[in-house]
């Protein structure tokens, strides 16, 4: 079984749990996820089985898109409800303030990860630290919004639809928005409603996923990955088995920066780029060398 399967992963479970429950109910013998989502989330996760799992790495640097439900005046130590409470304020906040400070985070910014967060600073987890009683610096990094959009506003409580770039922390953006119009906020729900090309009309529940026969819902390796796709005859699969770099012409992928190898049959034989004229292998799939094409 080699492929992605799009789960709507429930509240409460890690992502890593998710793909465990997934890996047990399809009896695949790799599995892993295109992108982690917190326990409180829900929504799109990508779970990559079988040689799918060398893609991952392509599919954890997409764009994503979420829908967050968030608390005006109450701020927590997290950024959401499952943090201890450190601050609460009135709120006196009209929608206009709120649809002003929206259009202000629009576009590239630099965004501060929270000190709940998985990423590591000397080696140590960031949330390790928060947990230990300690805040410490953290740089900031680039991120892009593309879209945020109020979707419902009945304060203290509102709504949000959130397009962005990999790396995004919504969290902090919560908690920001309520910085800026001067109440402080955290967020309450979040749903993942798009990872990349993956959408949560795909995404199948974690219940169906450990009752049905899901070989149907999986997405095959060649539409997993948004590169453009080559195709080459039976003659250049040796080479492409044991990574011999010619030049890309050869593959007709001339003008080509990043792409996809695959066989007359559609079938993904190798993701690729180009340097200097050269074809150079990201990844293999042996799996597809394994039986004949």
């Amino acid at each position: 079984m080699h492929g992605v399967l799009v789960v709507d992963k429930p509240a409460g479970l890690s992502s890593a749990a998710t793909v465990d429950k997934v890996k047990r109910a399809t009896r695949a013998n790799r599995a892993g996820h295109g992108g982690t989502l917190d326990p409180l989330a829900t929504g799109v996760l990508p779970v990559c089985l079988g040689a799918a799992t060398k893609l991952a790495a392509y599919l954890l640097s997409d764009d994503k898109a979420y829908e967050a439900d968030g608390l005006f005046g109450v701020e927590t130590d997290t950024l959401d409800r499952t943090g201890v409470v450190t601050a609460t304020r009135a709120v006196n906040v009209s929608r206009d303030q709120v649809l002003a400070a929206i259009a202000a985070r629009l576009g590239e910014q630099a965004q501060v990860p929270p000190m709940y967060s998985a990423i590591k600073q000397g080696g140590v987890r960031l949330y390790e630290k928060a947990r230990a009683g300690e805040v410490v610096d953290r740089q900031p990094r680039r991120i892009r919004v593309d879209r945020f959009e109020l979707l419902a506003f009945e304060p203290p409580y509102f709504r949000v639809a959130i397009a962005c770039s990999k790396g995004t922390f919504v969290r902090s953006m919560v908690a920001d928005l309520g910085t800026d119009v001067g109440c402080g906020a955290h967020l309450t729900e979040l749903r993942r409603t798009r990872s990349g090309k993956f959408s949560i009309d795909q995404a199948v529940t974690l219940e169906a996923v450990e009752a049905m026969d899901v070989t149907s819902r999986m997405i095959g390796l060649k539409d997993a990955v948004d590169l453009p796709a080559v195709t080459v005859g039976p003659e250049l699969l040796p080479v492409i088995r044991y990574g011999n770099m010619l030049p890309v012409e050869r593959f007709g992928a001339a003008g080509l920066e990043r792409f996809l190898l695959v066989d007359e049959q559609g079938q993904l034989l190798a993701i690729c780029h180009a340097d200097e004229g050269r074809i150079r292998y990201d990844r293999v799939i042996a799996e597809s060398f394994a039986s004949p094409s």
